[in-house]
């Protein structure tokens, strides 16, 4: 069985006394055996968490622009929209028509 290699980084990071033993107690509640376990979890989850806000953000950004410029852009309606729009007004003013006189 082959098994692939992870490269590993470090990373260093220095903490007050008091954060270290509250991320200890939040580890080991948590059911991680090392802190830096617990840590490494909790710091993807929000770098995930993070960056999909991002890119949420950025992708409604992109629907924005590509929305209005679609509104604003001075194209003409086609003949199948043109017929939609004929056919909605001649419905919807006989039916206030209807309304007017009951």
């Amino acid at each position: 069985m082959k098994t692939e290699s992870i490269k590993q980084a470090r990373f260093e990071l220095r903490l007050s006394e008091q954060e270290k033993v509250i991320f200890e107690k939040a580890s080991e509640l948590s059911g991680h055996k090392t802190l830096s376990s617990f840590i490494t979890s909790v710091v993807r989850k929000q770098a995930r968490k993070i960056i999909d806000d991002h890119e949420k953000i950025l992708a409604t950004e992109n629907d924005k622009e590509i929305f209005f410029n679609a509104i604003l852009a001075n194209h003409e309606p086609n003949e199948k929209l043109k017929k939609a729009a004929q056919k909605y007004l001649a419905l919807h003013s006989k039916n206030e028509f209807e309304n007017f006189t009951s």
